[in-house]
C-alpha cells in the first residue's frame, strides 16, 4: 500500500507484519513542505465545554482537529502522525468510525498510550497533530 499526495507520501513496507490499525507504518515529507505542529486537541466543544462522556471526547477532539488543520488551509490528508494520550480504554469501534470518517484511505502514521493523567482531571484524550503542507 502506497497512499500519495503532493507533499505526503505513506506507505506500509511489506517486509513487516500489517498495522494492527487503522494507521501508516511510513508517512514521508517533501523536502519543500511547510510543517505544521499543533497543541494537542481536547475535547472540548464550542461552547468551551468538556463532556464527562469518553466517546463525546473523542468526537469532539477530531471535530476540533478538523478546524484546527482548516485555520491554515489544510485538510485531514495533510496528517502526517497523530500521538493518542488516552486516560482510559478506548472504544475502538466508535474511535475508528470517526477516524475513519476523517481520514478514510489516508491514515497518518500514529501512536496511542494510555496514561495517569493529562493537563486538566476532565480530560479522558488528547491528540498531538502534526502535518505537512
Amino acid at each position: 500500500m502506497n497512499l500519495t499526495n503532493h507533499v505526503i507520501q505513506r506507505s506500509n513496507p511489506e517486509q513487516i507484519a500489517k498495522p494492527v490499525g487503522n494507521y501508516s507504518h511510513v508517512t514521508k515529507i517533501s523536502r519543500n513542505a511547510d510543517i505544521y505542529v499543533f497543541s494537542g486537541q481536547i475535547g472540548i466543544d464550542p461552547n468551551n465545554h468538556i463532556s464527562t462522556d469518553f466517546n463525546q471526547q473523542v468526537t469532539n477532539t477530531m471535530s476540533n482537529i478538523v478546524e484546527v488543520l482548516a485555520s491554515q488551509h489544510l485538510t485531514p490528508d495533510h496528517v502526517t502522525k497523530i500521538n493518542i494520550w488516552a486516560t482510559e480504554e478506548i472504544d475502538w469501534n466508535h474511535f475508528y468510525e470517526i477516524w475513519n470518517h476523517v481520514f478514510g484511505n489516508t491514515p497518518p502514521s500514529m501512536t496511542i498510550a494510555y496514561v495517569k493523567g493529562l493537563g486538566l482531571p476532565e480530560l479522558k484524550i488528547e491528540l498531538d497533530v502534526w502535518a505537512a503542507g
